[in-house]
Parts: structure tokens; C-alpha cells; sequence
């Protein structure tokens, strides 16, 4: 492996100088064509990015997903053209051609960069402050991977270790997800974490001064990171000193017990003559004489677009040389690995094949009928049952690990072992996550562990706080990355709290993002089958929405009722309709989730002593039984059988494309209020004599 003290200081050639203005004229000419983008930090900010992808970033163009590479984040995502025209450059396979498409249909150069749509591009970017806060799990996954395959390693000898480089801008570092992130980065001690600030003080309302004043670099010290300044303007004139970056980038890579961060004083948009330094720059094309005086002041022709001198591009492109040499090094590291580890080696095969242990759902428990428990208490038992069997789960909560039940009780914090208390016992490598009251950073750091490792990460706060989540929600859902979100406190069920920390929207506004699966189980039996549907999926995130109150537990072979492994068909029938013991036609359908399952339930019996006989259907998540064939639908929720009633301790959105026009909705419509759940779900009408009575009005 590759040592610090290897490393030589990079010496800019003019051909590396010709590359980066290359890069600078590009940007201008690509934004230009499609007529919007944003074109000024992609100018300014190429020499920054040319020496990260040639001389610091440890990658092989040919093969993006290397598990020995660095990994890159972008987190401006609007500046795209910044890591798009370094694919280019270092020959990821995005041609000339790619770039004229800048934000087209079609184009493999998005707006902002899309994870799984580029070669290169290791994460979603766009919402500011994401990439940031994600990179932050990036470091996490790398050293749980380490933990996970190969502790006993010196410092810097695994072929699990790598860096995580980032370029993150003015608006990241105002957005508060970093913030949490960052804190985090600095108490865990990643120093594998180096980001590039680009301070370049303007932002599309123009100089920034005019909302963010503050000293970056004074916080991020209070937080525990190793700083840096390099200043491009200190001198009174603009004279990039890649030299000076690339020292700092180099005690960066030193700096082993800190994330580092380096301020970058840049002028956006230098060198276009007129329209550096000023907000219209960062997100409008240039206009076609802006962009002549641009290519004139850098020695290029004015009239010539897309121009790529040929031994400009061979010279960058002799990065995919260094690039594969380093990759056949790492390979003979990763060999001798393989041949002292080969449980480790077999292990990783499996991880990296997106494959769970052969017969590992024999570890799920089943839960005795008759009893009562809570669903949160349940999928607490079932993370532990599994925890032996699955070394790549891990996770935990943001400050409530006590109420959301994701403690694995049998492994160590993850945190430096001197972050150990009197109650959590720490180590580097532990399997334990603690947020801190961070929820917004728990979800990103979510994605990121997952994103850049083959491991399965979870997060836990209340369904109230997937609020502060959302914004990194969806960028699970729209990446298709399989991040787990565990939230508890599901309804008005968690009682004297409140309004404030009673969920009602929650569960529409959550099933209304695509490609995320929302699963709400009715017992604890449930719970355990949702569990292993979750942990199926490769392509999907998913929540988890769990009771704090207790449930019964059903029983299986009572008349009429059904197997809970029919929980990962989203819908089944939980008790059939019966009459005189038989099981029959029903007269009416009731369709329910979570804690007001127990209510259909109830219904069912009491309609049955008034000789109407009901189906109970238990729909712990829509998103699964849609994905079902017509025919098993049709055969949960006949559409002969008009006369249905849906019941959810929650808004009535969505349901009524399930009940139909002739069926009745018991929902929760308002605000709840502070009391104890039995009598909250009485005064608001969430009760066994409205679903009776519901029932009774639609099967007339």
C-alpha cells in the first residue's frame, strides 16, 4: 500500500495548466449550449478538482467500482460540470458529445449528478448539504468495513482503507444537516474524511456576506477537525496556488485522528473577465461575448467550441495508467488478504453479491399468540435475534435508543473507545450507531454508509421527527438505495406527548414518496416478517413504523385467521369472513394497519354476533401489495365486494382509491391532543363501535 511519505508534491506541467483550462472553456461552452446551468464554479474551481482527480483520488477509471477506490462527493450538485468534465478528463467514458448534451434528455450529464446514471458518480447530489452529510457516512462505512474484515491491520495497510474527498460550497455549509454531520465527523475522529471547502463568497443571491458571516473554520475546529486555509486572493492579486492545495491536501491525508477540512479561497467564475466574483455567474450561461473573452484571456480560439487538443486529453488520460497500476497493486494486497481471511474473504463475496446467509430467517423469532407486546418492542427483539447471523446490520438511534429498541445488545458503540460512558462501552469498530439528537444526519449518514459499502444500516427516531428526514428520505427513494429507517411512536397512540409528537400526516406524505416502502405491521409476529421483507430488499429503502403501545398478539389457527408471513405481500387477509364456523363470502371488508388492526379485529367478532360476516385485511404496506400480480389483489380486496371500510390513525389520503365510493374511511383528520391513548382513540372516534358501525351503514 501506497504511504504518505511515497507521495510526491504535484509539479503543474503546462500540459496539466492547457487540461484545466480546458475544463474552464468547456464548462462555459456546454452551459452556453443548453442555455441555463452553472457554469462559475465549475470554471473556478477546475484546478481544484483536475489535482484531486489526478494526483490525490486513488481510482481506476476503468473500473468505477473498484471496492479499493477513494470515493469522491460533490456536494454542490449544481456545479455538476465540475466532476462531470473530470470523468471526461480521466476517461470514466464521458465523451465530448456527452458534454454538448449537458442537461438533456437522455444525457449521462444530468443537471445535477445521478448515482447509478454516470460512471463516477458515487452519490446523488443536488439538495445542498446532502453529499456533505452523507460523505460523513462514507467514513463511517469505511471503518466498519475495516472492523468487519480486517481490524488487527497497522494504520494504512488494509485494503480496506481509503479516503473520502469532498468538494463542498458556501451553500452546504449553511444548510444545518451539515452542521449535524460534521459534528458527528469530529466526535467519531474520521480521518479518512478530507472536504474542500469552496469559499468563494457568492451564492445566487449574490455576496454572501449578506447571510453568512460566520468563521467556517473557527466551528469546524470547535467540532474536532483538522483546518486549513489556502487562499488563492491573499496576495491582492487572483493567483492560484495549486502547489499550496496540494500541500494542504497532503497534510490532510496525514492527518489520520481528525477529519480535515481545508478553506479554498476561490473568485467564482475566474477567469471570465466581466462576470467573475458576481452572483450571475453561478447559475446563468455566460453570453456568447463573455464566453469569446473567456477563451481569449486563456489562450483559446473564440470561435471554436467543444475544442479538446488531443495531446491535452492523452496527457490527463494517463491518470486510467496510474489508475490501473494501483488497482493491480491493491489487488496482490487484497489476495494475501483473501488467502490469511478466507472466512473474511467468503464473507465479502457474499456482501458483495447483495446476497443474506442461506437459512438466516430461521433466526427470526416467532412470538407467542395470546400474549401482547409492542411492535417496537417486538422489532427490537427481532434486531438482536438476527444481529448473529447478519454481521452487516448495524445502526441505532438519534437519542432514543431506549424508545425505538435498536440497541444490539450483544455489540460495542461505535465511537472512539474514549467516548465510552458509564452505559455504552465504545470501540472504533462497534456496530452501535449513536445519532445524537440529529435526525436530518442520521438519515444522510444513513445513505452514505450504504451507498459506499455492502453493509446494512439503520436509523431510529419517532414518525413524528421522519419530518427533519425527509429531504434525505428521498434521495434514498430516488437513488434506490436500500437505507433502513426505524420509526416508532406511530400514532395518537404514544398518548400524553401530545399534538407535537403525534404523527397524522406522517404515513400519507411518506407513502406519497416513490420507491420508498412503508411498513406498518399489527403484531409482533408481523414485525418479524416485515424485518425479513426489508432486509430482502436491494433497490428500495424502507420504514419501519412501530407502536408504542402494546398489540395482541393474533392467533393463527383460530377460525378464519391467516399466516403472518402473508406480511410480505404488503396485504393479506388476516381472518376471513366465517359463518357458523365456516369460512365465507364476506358481507363486508375492513382494511387496516398498525394498532387499529386490533380494532378491525374487534369489529369482526362483534358484526359476526349480528349475523354479518367480515373480512379483516391487514395492509401493513401499500407499496408492497401493489407490487403484487391483479390476481392476488383481486383476491385480498374482490372488486365484486363493494361494501368496504378502511381504518388508520392518520389522514384519510390514500384510502379512498382503496375503499371506493361506496365504502366509509375512519381516519384522524386533526391534531391530537395530550392524554392517554385509550382515551384519545375513544373522544376521536377510533374505536370498535364506529368500525361496527361503519361496517353495518356501507354492507346495507
Amino acid at each position: 500500500m501506497a504511504t504518505e511519505s511515497s507521495v510526491k508534491e504535484f509539479s503543474l506541467t503546462e500540459l496539466d495548466r492547457k487540461a484545466i483550462d480546458t475544463a474552464r472553456v468547456l464548462a462555459a461552452d456546454a452551459v452556453e449550449k443548453v442555455g441555463n446551468g452553472h457554469p462559475g464554479t465549475a470554471i473556478s474551481l477546475a484546478p481544484a478538482a483536475y489535482l484531486v482527480f489526478q494526483q490525490h483520488l486513488r481510482h481506476d477509471p476503468k473500473d468505477p467500482q473498484w471496492i479499493g477506490r477513494d470515493r469522491f462527493v460533490l456536494s454542490p450538485g449544481h456545479t455538476s460540470l465540475t466532476l462531470y468534465l473530470q470523468l471526461f478528463l480521466s476517461g470514466y467514458g464521458l465523451e465530448l458529445e456527452d458534454l454538448e448534451a449537458l442537461r438533456t434528455w437522455g444525457a449521462k450529464t444530468p443537471g445535477h449528478p445521478e448515482y447509478g446514471h454516470t460512471d463516477g458518480v458515487e452519490i446523488t447530489t443536488g439538495p445542498l448539504g446532502q453529499g456533505l452529510a452523507s460523505a460523513v457516512g462514507f467514513a463511517y462505512a469505511q471503518r466498519r468495513m475495516r472492523g468487519l474484515l480486517d481490524a488487527d491491520a497497522p494504520a494504512g495497510a488494509s485494503p480496506f482503507d481509503h479516503t473520502v474527498w469532498v468538494i463542498a460550497s458556501d451553500g452546504d455549509l449553511q444548510e444545518g444537516v451539515t452542521s449535524e454531520a460534521s459534528s458527528l465527523a469530529g466526535h467519531q475522529e474520521l480521518g479518512n474524511l478530507v472536504v474542500i471547502y469552496d469559499d468563494n463568497k457568492i451564492s445566487i443571491e449574490d455576496d454572501t456576506d449578506i447571510a453568512f458571516t460566520e468563521d467556517v473554520l473557527a466551528r469546524y475546529e470547535a467540532y474536532g477537525w483538522h483546518t486549513q486555509r489556502v487562499d488563492w486572493t491573499e496576495s491582492g492579486e487572483y493567483v492560484e496556488d495549486v502547489q499550496a492545495l496540494d500541500a494542504a491536501l497532503r497534510a490532510a491525508k496525514a492527518e489520520t485522528n481528525r477529519p480535515s477540512i481545508i478553506s479554498l479561497r476561490t473568485i467564482i467564475g475566474w477567469p471570465s473577465p466581466t462576470k467573475q466574483n458576481t452572483g450571475g455567474i453561478h447559475g446563468s450561461k455566460l453570453g456568447g461575448d463573455e464566453v469569446a473573452a473567456l477563451k481569449s484571456s486563456l489562450g483559446f480560439d473564440p470561435e471554436a467550441n467543444f475544442a479538446v487538443d488531443p495531446e491535452v486529453l492523452a496527457h490527463a488520460r494517463k491518470v486510467v495508467e496510474r489508475g490501473a497500476a494501483a488497482h493491480e497493486a491493491w489487488n496482490a494486497d487484497f489476495a494475501s488478504w483473501q488467502q490469511a481471511n478466507p472466512e473474511g474473504a467468503a464473507l465479502l463475496a457474499r456482501l458483495e453479491a447483495g446476497e443474506l446467509p442461506e437459512n438466516w430467517t430461521d433466526s427470526l423469532p416467532e412470538f407467542e399468540a395470546g400474549t401482547s407486546m409492542a411492535t417496537r418492542a417486538a422489532s427490537g427483539k427481532v434486531i438482536n435475534a438476527i444481529a448473529d447471523v447478519l454481521p452487516e446490520l448495524w445502526g441505532g438511534s438519534a437519542d432514543l435508543a431506549g424508545s425505538n429498541n435498536t440497541t444490539i445488545e450483544s455489540a460495542k458503540s461505535f465511537a472512539p473507545a474514549s467516548r465510552s460512558t458509564s452505559k455504552w462501552n465504545a470501540d472504533p469498530y462497534g456496530r452501535v450507531l449513536h445519532f445524537g439528537i440529529r435526525e436530518h444526519a442520521a438519515a444522510s449518514i444513513t445513505n452514505g454508509i450504504v451507498l459506499s459499502s455492502p453493509t446494512r444500516a439503520f436509523n431510529g427516531t419517532f414518525l413524528i421527527f421522519s419530518d427533519y428526514q425527509r429531504p434525505a428520505i428521498r434521495l434514498a427513494a430516488l437513488m434506490g438505495v436500500p437505507s433502513i429507517f426505524v420509526w416508532t411512536h406511530d400514532s395518537i397512540g404514544l398518548g400524553e406527548d401530545g399534538p407535537t409528537h403525534q404523527p397524522v400526516e406522517q404515513l400519507a406524505s411518506l407513502r406519497a414518496i416513490p420507491n420508498l416502502d412503508v411498513v406498518r405491521p399489527a403484531d409482533a409476529n408481523e414485525v418479524s416478517y416485515a424485518w425479513q421483507g426489508i432486509l430482502e430488499l436491494t433497490n428500495t429503502p424502507a420504514g419501519i413504523v412501530l407502536s408504542r403501545q402494546n398489540l395482541p398478539v393474533y392467533d393463527r389457527t383460530a377460525p378464519g385467521f391467516k399466516p403472518a408471513s402473508g406480511t410480505l405481500k404488503g396485504g393479506y387477509i388476516l381472518a376471513e369472513a366465517v359463518r357458523d364456523g365456516a369460512e365465507v363470502t364476506p358481507d363486508v371488508i375492513i382494511i387496516a394497519t398498525g394498532s387499529e388492526v386490533e380494532l378491525a379485529v374487534e369489529a369482526r367478532e362483534a358484526l359476526a354476533s349480528d349475523g354479518i360476516a367480515a373480512r379483516v385485511v391487514s395492509l401493513p404496506s401499500l407499496e408492497w401489495f401493489n407490487k403484487q400480480d391483479a390476481a392476488y389483489r383481486e383476491s385480498v380486496l374482490p372488486a365484486a365486494i363493494t361494501a368496504r371500510v378502511s381504518v388508520e390513525a392518520g389522514v384519510a389520503q390514500g384510502w379512498r382509491e382503496l375503499v371506493g365510493d361506496a365504502g366509509a374511511i375512519i381516519s384522524l383528520d386533526h391534531f391530537g391532543a395530550s392524554a392517554d391513548y385509550q382515551k384519545l382513540y375513544s373522544e376521536f372516534g377510533l374505536t370498535t363501535e364506529a368500525v361496527v358501525a361503519a361496517a353495518k351503514n356501507v354492507a346495507k
